[in-house]
């Protein structure tokens, strides 16, 4: 390697052979792996031997293996929606400067959003906090990913008010809300004008995981002042293209 730190090949080769193991499901025998990996069978049984000492891999007899429980443990640990957060960190940090307006995402924790990321101007100003959950009803972010929530989800959770106007403009009855939802999953976006807070206007798109669940969305929030608010059809498009991003590069980390 020419640049930056060496590399291990002998573990980065332990790690292909790990993964092959684990997409095999037991299928196929070591030296059936090997020949398969190009490697030599005793270079495949070390590496075999070693990850079962460890516990990554458990033997299930005539070569075959699964995966042994400190793997599943260490997978059970990995949370989806923090992984999407680390990938959009960076993205959303240029989306921010490009805005030049608070950037956030969140995901949903029992009916709350959970804001996980908030970048750009203004951010400090803004009440929100990375941690911070607040109602769903009446934002942007949480607009999104209520409508998308599975249909008996999104019923149980409108059938649990009453919702609390924070603003004149919040929407609190049931029925209305649920026709804003429904418009929400229909068009692909949410917008929350003056909502949670007066003079405050946000809009929101979803992030998709592999499966094409919702998991996440990212938002944009700017002051409602007239001329200096961006256009709605350009902000609408720069999100678009922000969430392609976090999702192309969480499926490639997903898959790989």
């Amino acid at each position: 390697m020419r640049d930056g730190t060496p590399q291990l090949s002998s573990f980065k080769r332990t790690l292909t052979m790990l993964e092959a193991v684990v997409d095999d499901g037991g299928a196929s025998s070591v030296a059936e792996m090997a020949r398969r990996l190009g490697l030599p069978v005793a270079t495949a049984h070390r590496q075999i031997a070693t990850l079962v000492a460890e516990d990554y891999l458990r033997p299930l007899g005539k070569g075959r293996h699964v995966a042994g429980s400190r793997l599943m443990k260490l997978a059970q640990r990995l949370d989806e929606k923090q992984l999407i957060a680390n990938v959009a960190a960076p993205i959303l940090h240029r989306l921010a400067t490009r805005v030049r307006s608070t950037v956030q995402l969140g995901t949903l924790e029992n009916e709350m959003v959970t804001y996980r990321i908030k970048t750009g101007q203004g951010a400090s100003a803004l009440f929100t906090k990375v941690g911070m959950q607040l109602e769903a009803y009446c934002s942007g972010m949480g607009k999104v990913l209520l409508a998308y929530l599975p249909d008996k989800d999104r019923d149980n959770y409108l059938a649990g008010g009453p919702f609390v106007p924070l603003t004149a403009k919040t929407i609190t009855e049931p029925a209305a809300l649920t026709a804003e939802l429904i418009k929400v999953q229909e068009q692909g976006f949410a917008v929350d004008d003056g909502e949670i807070a007066d003079g405050l206007f946000c809009m929101a798109v979803p992030i998709r995981n592999p499966a094409q669940q919702v998991v996440a969305a990212i938002s944009v929030s700017q002051a409602d002042t007239g001329n200096k608010r961006m256009a709605d059809d350009v902000l609408l498009a720069m999100l678009r293209q922000a969430a392609s991003a976090i999702e192309a590069e969480a499926n490639v980390g997903t898959d790989r």
